[in-house]
């Protein structure tokens, strides 16, 4: 079971398989893992002492970041993943970043996140769209629209944290809507990265 592997000189931290979401250019829909790594469906929900037990004997020689991103939206566990990050900060000098759809407060009522401050370093937010139609249309929420206003409202509260915030969009959808999120992205000064839909699973984050 793959709990930690390595991508492009990173850490990477597979805690679930589930996710709210079903967006059109997953790369779960394209195969079973990344690269040369060991497949990231995982056999159950790591518990605590199988997370700590697996970081403790990965070879982590040269690495300084470890990311949330598996198989699996990793705010769907949001107390595993804080639980972890502490333990990891506990046990290393490794920065953390969480890559996440920013839905955390529709997958978990009323949850805080504040608790991210102090242990996650930074956040990629997955946009994916410049408006809640098309953000619906290509991310394909299980809670309808709403979630796009929760999610600018996510990066929104976490930049205004302190901690480090970006915005990440995937080209599969126009060039014009690309840029209507950069003006977007541009207007809550949270930086955009444009990434490049690819099916063969060499590239993701």
């Amino acid at each position: 079971m793959t709990i930690f592997y390595k991508f492009e000189g990173k850490l990477y931290i597979n805690i679930t398989n589930g996710c709210p979401c079903d967006c059109v250019f997953c790369i779960r829909k394209n195969g079973d893992s990344i690269e040369d790594n060991d497949s990231l469906w995982l056999e159950h929900e790591p518990t605590f002492e199988e997370i700590c037990a697996a970081f403790d004997k990965f070879d982590k020689t040269g690495i300084k970041e470890a990311v949330f991103c598996g198989y699996g939206e990793p705010t769907v566990r949001a107390d595993m993943l804080i639980k972890t990050a502490e333990y990891i900060k506990a046990k290393s000098d490794l920065k953390l970043r969480v890559n996440t759809n920013g839905l955390v407060r529709l997958i978990h009522k009323d949850f805080d996140v504040q608790r991210f401050k102090g242990v996650i370093d930074s956040f990629s937010i997955s946009l994916n769209a410049p408006n809640a139609k098309r953000y619906n249309e290509v991310t394909r929420p299980r809670f309808g629209e709403p979630a796009f206003d929760e999610m600018l409202r996510f990066a929104k509260d976490i930049k205004f944290m302190g901690i480090e915030t970006a915005f990440t969009v995937v080209d599969v959808i126009t060039s014009e809507e690309i840029e209507e999120c950069k003006k977007l992205a541009e207007s809550l000064e949270i930086p955009l990265r444009v990434r490049a839909y690819v099916t063969d699973n060499e590239s993701y984050t």
